[in-house]
C-alpha cells in the first residue's frame, strides 16, 4: 500500500466466482470444522441411493458433491420466495464449474450424461418433501451459517472501507447479496428498493432520533444493517477524506483473552484519528441470533493505544461518546454493535 496507496479495495466484481456475502458464509465453515465434517458424511450418505451413475461412477464424484454442498451453503435465499430461483441459478453454476474443472466434461467436450446427471441430483436433494432428511438437516445449518456469515460481512465491509486504499462498490452490493459466477452476478439490481431504504435511514437521522440499530440487528435479514453501514462510513470517509487518503496506518493490539478475536488499528493525519475495530470468528463469541455484545462476550479485553493518541472519541455508527483511559474497553467498545468505528474529538 505504501507504492500504490490509492488501489481498490475490491470485495466483489464482475469476475468473482462467489460474492463477498457469499465467501464470508463460507468462511463459517472452517470455524465449525469439526461439525462440517460431520454434515458431510451425514448429506453424503443420505444422498447415495439419489445418484446416477456414468462409466459405472455414481455421479457427482466426491470433490464436485463437497463443492455442491459449499455452494449451497454460501448461496441460500435468506427469503423462501427467492428459493424457486435459486435452484435454476444453481444448476447453471454448477454446470459452468464441472465444464471448467475439465475432469468429466467442459465447454468443447461436454459429457451430457454426466451433466444430465448433475442436475437430476441437484434437482432431488433440493426437492421440498417431508421424507428429504438431506434438506431438513442442511436448512438448519445453513440459518446458523447465515448469522455469523452477515456478521462477518459486516467486519468485512468496515475493513474495506477503513483499510489503506479506495474501496470499491460492485453494482448491488449495498444490500446482502448472494451471487456467483457470472452471468449469476450480472443480473438487474433493484436500485430503487437501495433507495426507498437509504432514504427511509437518513430520514429517520434527519429527525435527530437515535439510529435503529436494535431494530436492524432484530431484522438483519432485510440488509439494512449493511446498508447502514456503507452510508455512516462512506460519508465519514468524506468527511475527513486526507485522513482515509493520506493517513499513515497503525495496527493496534488487544489485551486480553480475546486478542485474538478482533482486528483493530488506527488511522492517523496529522492532529486527526480514526480507530476500527472488526471482530472475527463469531461462531466462538456468541449464539445464534444473538449480537456479540457487552461484558459478557468482551470480558475485560481491551485496545492498546499510542501514548499520543486522542483521549475523547466519537462512534459514528452509534453516536456514543467514549473516552480512553490505558486503552478502550472492547466490551464498551461493542456495547451496541457488532463493529465500531470512532473519529477523534
Amino acid at each position: 500500500m505504501k507504492g500504490w496507496p490509492y488501489t481498490l479495495n475490491a470485495t466483489s466484481t464482475h469476475d468473482t466466482k462467489r460474492s463477498e456475502d457469499v465467501r464470508a458464509r463460507i468462511s463459517v465453515v472452517s470455524e465449525l470444522a469439526g461439525e462440517w465434517g460431520e454434515h458431510l458424511m451425514r448429506w453424503q450418505e443420505c444422498n447415495r441411493a439419489k445418484k446416477r451413475k456414468v462409466d459405472g461412477l455414481p455421479v457427482p464424484e466426491p470433490n464436485t458433491e463437497i463443492l455442491l454442498y459449499q455452494t449451497m451453503i454460501g448461496a441460500w435465499p435468506l427469503f423462501i420466495e427467492e428459493v424457486s430461483g435459486f435452484k435454476e441459478r444453481l444448476k447453471a453454476y454448477m454446470i459452468k464449474a464441472v465444464r471448467e474443472a475439465k475432469a468429466i466434461t467442459s465447454w468443447i467436450r461436454i459429457n451430457q450424461e454426466y451433466e444430465n446427471s448433475i442436475l437430476g441430483f441437484i434437482d432431488t436433494i433440493v426437492q421440498d418433501s417431508a421424507d428429504n432428511e438431506f434438506l431438513i438437516d442442511f436448512l438448519k445449518l445453513q440459518e446458523k451459517i447465515a448469522y455469523y456469515g452477515a456478521l462477518n460481512s459486516i467486519s468485512q465491509l468496515l475493513l474495506k472501507m477503513t483499510s489503506p486504499g479506495i474501496p470499491d462498490f460492485y453494482q448491488g452490493m449495498e444490500l446482502w447479496d448472494f451471487s456467483l459466477v457470472d452471468p449469476d452476478n450480472r443480473r438487474p439490481v433493484d436500485f430503487n428498493k437501495r433507495i426507498r431504504l437509504l432514504d427511509s435511514l437518513i430520514s429517520k437521522e434527519a429527525h435527530g432520533g437515535p439510529p435503529p440499530i436494535s431494530d436492524m440487528l432484530a431484522s438483519w435479514k432485510d440488509s439494512r444493517i449493511k446498508l447502514y453501514m456503507t452510508y455512516k462510513v462512506l460519508n465519514a470517509r468524506r468527511a475527513y477524506h486526507e485522513l482515509f487518503q493520506k493517513g499513515d496506518y497503525i495496527p493496534l493490539s488487544v489485551e486480553g483473552t480475546r486478542k485474538e478475536y478482533v482486528c483493530t488499528f488506527a488511522r492517523r493525519y496529522e492532529k486527526k484519528w480514526a480507530l476500527v475495530a472488526a471482530p472475527r470468528f463469531f461462531s466462538k463469541l456468541t449464539a445464534v441470533n444473538i449480537p456479540p455484545f457487552r461484558k459478557q462476550v468482551w470480558q475485560d479485553n481491551h485496545i492498546l493505544l499510542p501514548d499520543d493518541a486522542p483521549q475523547n472519541w466519537f462512534n459514528i455508527l452509534t453516536g456514543e461518546t467514549l473516552r480512553e483511559g490505558r486503552g478502550i474497553t472492547l466490551a464498551e467498545l461493542f456495547y451496541e454493535f457488532p463493529v465500531a468505528m470512532l473519529i477523534s474529538v
